[in-house]
């Protein structure tokens, strides 16, 4: 992998195996099983924007990460490349996911015959926070695939710390909802997003979007150092 990689070059990474493409369209997938379920099993005065948002968007950000881990572990087998390139693509990746699962909730609910009073409230901040959940999503994933050597098990993770933090948590009622994705995800994708939910995304996106892939862009520019010094430290021996 060229060290110099542009964000052109990231998107292509994305796209540049078998495996690659079919976890994006099970990205997009979920989200329409996920509607479709919604539109079988839920009851037509219930069927609202916000039931579908929520529900569409937290299905997608369950393997959306699982991108941004191979695009961060991409990195950490070719030490000197540049982090924020890779960061910029999942980003963009996660911003498409978004708008995938804002088309995918509003054609289920145009036919869902729903008889909810205003089925279609605050829709227009209920696509905006589904594309922010699932940045934060992304983020979460490219944060451990930095950090975490193996793929499969920095996949596992970004499953199992949210959630996981989520569930310890939970005594503390709304500081859980601003320390944890799926807490974040949970107000911001309410039937009414407000000023304080939007708060609790932004302090859950600095923990978990920010933070952790500075620590783990640290890390691996770290881990290159170490590399190269040992390699210089190889090549004086071999001078001697």
């Amino acid at each position: 992998m060229d060290v110099h990689e542009t964000i052109t070059g990231a998107l292509r990474r994305a796209v540049g195996t078998r495996g690659r493409r079919v976890l994006l369209l099970l990205t997009v997938g979920v989200g329409v099983l996920a509607a479709a379920a919604l539109l079988t099993g839920l009851p037509p005065a219930e069927r609202t924007a916000a039931t579908f948002a929520a529900t569409v968007h937290a299905f997608v950000s369950v393997p959306l990460p699982f991108v941004g881990v191979l695009l961060a572990n991409d990195l950490r087998r070719a030490p000197g490349g540049r982090v924020l390139p890779t960061l910029a693509a999942a980003t963009l990746i996660a911003v498409a996911a978004g708008l995938a699962g804002d088309a995918i909730s509003g054609a289920a609910l145009a036919a869902s015959g729903s008889t909810a009073p205003d089925p279609w409230a605050h829709g227009g901040g209920l696509a905006v926070a589904g594309v922010l959940v699932q940045v934060l999503a992304q983020l979460v994933g490219t944060g451990l695939g930095l950090l975490v050597a193996r793929p499969g098990w920095a996949c596992v993770a970004t499953i199992v710390l949210p959630l996981g933090a989520y569930a310890l948590l939970t005594p503390l009622g709304a500081v859980r909802d601003r320390l944890t994705p799926y807490g974040a995800l949970r107000a911001v994708l309410g039937a009414e997003p407000d000023g304080p939910a939007w708060a609790r995304w932004v302090t859950a996106a600095l923990l978990w979007g920010v933070a952790l892939n500075v620590v783990g862009a640290v890390a691996l520019r770290r881990r290159a150092t170490r590399a190269g010094r040992t390699g210089t430290d190889a090549g004086i021996r071999i001078d001697r």
